[in-house]
């Protein structure tokens, strides 16, 4: 999670970058751009929505997606597809390398960063003559949590029968 005063000063680029392209800076657009900015997972639009509206804000959701899409052009947010047939969302921190864990049963999203996979893809790219530029690395598989629930199905004595 973001200090409150680097949340703060995101928002403040965002509105910079709406008035500098002349866009409307509105009351929803800055809660989405808050929301967003601090989150420390990987929210969907429909859960950015919720929790927009949970802050007691009403966002349209052509104002939504106008607006994730300004945060995203604006280079504050990136935006990430672990192929579930919707986007999530993640502020543009630093490191930027970083790799995700996708859960396929609950969707949950761990990112991780490792320095001998970066030197290894790296390497890998030299070794086919290659420039390196940049890379996105997903491991899809089932978290550790779904895997406690699924082995304590299985070792649970049978009901009476």
């Amino acid at each position: 999670m973001l200090a409150r005063a680097e949340s703060e000063a995101l928002v403040e680029r965002f509105r910079r970058y709406l008035r500098d392209r002349r866009l409307p800076v509105t009351r929803q657009r800055i809660a989405v751009a808050e929301i967003l900015l601090a989150s420390d997972d990987h929210p969907s639009v429909e859960i950015l929505r919720r929790r927009v509206v949970d802050k007691g804000e009403h966002v349209g959701m052509a104002t939504l997606y106008r607006t994730v899409d300004a945060l995203v052009k604006s280079g504050l947010v990136r935006e990430r597809d672990f192929g579930e047939g919707f986007k999530r969302y993640e502020p543009a921190r630093e490191p930027s390398e970083h790799a995700h864990l996708v859960c396929r049963r609950c969707g949950g999203v761990v990112e991780f960063a490792n320095d001998r996979l970066e030197r290894m893809l790296r390497m890998t790219a030299d070794e086919h003559h290659f420039q390196y530029e940049r890379h996105r690395v997903e491991i899809h598989g089932v978290c550790g949590q779904c895997r406690t629930r699924d082995l304590r199905g299985v070792f649970e004595e049978p009901h009476n029968r």
